[in-house]
C-alpha cells in the first residue's frame, strides 16, 4: 500500500455509476468530484435538489464536462428513499458504488418522519433502507461496491438495544457514536452476507478523521459549541478533500477485501493519507450485527433479498 495515496492515484472510474448520498458539502462534495475527475457517472443524492445544483455547478468548474445527476433524497424519511430507489432503477440498469456518506451529527433529540431518533434514523436507517433497496441495482454490477462512513466516534458508541431510540435517555453524542457503531456493523454484516451468498458485492467502510466541514455545525445549536467547533477546525482538523480520501480508497483501491475499514494514517487516525485501520472490538461482535440487522429491518420494513440459488450453493 502506498503511503501517500491520494486522488491522483484513483484508477479510471469510467462506465461505473456511482451513487453518494450528501453530496452537497464537504467530504460527499469532495468525494463526487474527485469520482468524476475519474470518469464516473455520479448521483448526487441531496436533501435540497437546489444545494445539490450549486454543488453539481462548483465540480463542473474544476472538471469540465463532468457526468452528474441530482437526485432529492431525504435519509429522515423512508418515503423519500423508496421514492429515490424506485428512481434510480427505472433510469439506469446497475448501480456500481453507493457510498453511504450523508449524516448528522449531535443533533438534540428529535424525531425523523416516520418517527425515529433523528441520528439513528438517519444515520444508520436510512442508508440501512436505501443499500437494501439498491440491492438488486448492485448486483447487476461486476464488481459492486458499498462504502459506509464512519467515525472514530464509534469508539465511544454503545448499542443499547432497549432504548435505541434514547426514549428513556437521550445523549447527543452517545445517540451519534450509537449510530456510527451501528455504521461498522451494519458494513460488516452486509458483507458476511453478501459473501455467504457467494455474490461479487464488498461492504467496506471508512472515517474521514478530524476533517474541517460544516457536519460540525448542523447539531450543535449553542453559541459556545458551535465557537469551540469553529476553534478546533481552524487548528486541528484536516481538510475536507483529505478527509474524503479514505472513502475515495475504499470505493476504488483494488484488491481490498470485503470488511476493510479504511482512516486517515496520521496519529490517533485524526489526520494523513489512508490506510487500512482496525475498529473497536465492540465492533467486531457478530451477534450484535445480526441482532441489529433484524432491528433495522423490522424498523425500516426493507428486506434485503439476496439470490436465492448462490446462497443454497
Amino acid at each position: 500500500m502506498a503511503n501517500k495515496w491520494t486522488a491522483a492515484d484513483i484508477p479510471d472510474q469510467t462506465g461505473r455509476l456511482v451513487v453518494i448520498t450528501g453530496a452537497n458539502s464537504g467530504l460527499g462534495l469532495a468525494t463526487a468530484r474527485e469520482l468524476a475527475r475519474a470518469g464516473a457517472y455520479v448521483v448526487l443524492a441531496v436533501r435540497s435538489t437546489a444545494k445539490g445544483d450549486e454543488a453539481a455547478g462548483r465540480i463542473r468548474s474544476a472538471v469540465p464536462g463532468a457526468a452528474l445527476e441530482v437526485a432529492p433524497l431525504d435519509l429522515a424519511d423512508l418515503g423519500s428513499v423508496r421514492g429515490f430507489a424506485g428512481r434510480l432503477a427505472g433510469v439506469h440498469d446497475r448501480l456500481d458504488l453507493l457510498i453511504n456518506n450523508a449524516g448528522v451529527m449531535a443533533a438534540p433529540r428529535r424525531l425523523t418522519k416516520d418517527g425515529f431518533e433523528s441520528q439513528f434514523g438517519t444515520n444508520h436507517l436510512g442508508h440501512f433502507a436505501l443499500t437494501g433497496l439498491l440491492l438488486q441495482a448492485l448486483l447487476k454490477a461486476p464488481a459492486p461496491r458499498v462504502v459506509t462512513v464512519s467515525s472514530t466516534m464509534h469508539r465511544g458508541g454503545k448499542l443499547n438495544f432497549d432504548d435505541l431510540q434514547g426514549e428513556r435517555q437521550y445523549s447527543r453524542w452517545g445517540a451519534y457514536s450509537q449510530s456510527k457503531l451501528a455504521n461498522l456493523m451494519f458494513c460488516f454484516e452486509l458483507q458476511r452476507r453478501a459473501a455467504e451468498a457467494q455474490t461479487a458485492l464488498l461492504s467496506l467502510a471508512a472515517h474521514p478523521g478530524y476533517a474541517d466541514t460544516n457536519l460540525q455545525f448542523a447539531g450543535p445549536d449553542r453559541f459556545y459549541e458551535k465557537a469551540y467547533m469553529w476553534i478546533g477546525n481552524k487548528l486541528f482538523a484536516q481538510s475536507a478533500d483529505m478527509g474524503a480520501l479514505p472513502t475515495l480508497y475504499g470505493a476504488t483501491f483494488p484488491g481490498l477485501p470485503g470488511g476493510t475499514y479504511v482512516g486517515p494514517g496520521g496519529p490517533g487516525e485524526q489526520r494523513g493519507h489512508p490506510k487500512v485501520v482496525t475498529a473497536a472490538g465492540k465492533a467486531y461482535d457478530e451477534q450484535a450485527w445480526r441482532r441489529l440487522w433484524n432491528v433495522s429491518e423490522q424498523l425500516s420494513g426493507v428486506r434485503y433479498e439476496f439470490p436465492k440459488a448462490a446462497a443454497a450453493a
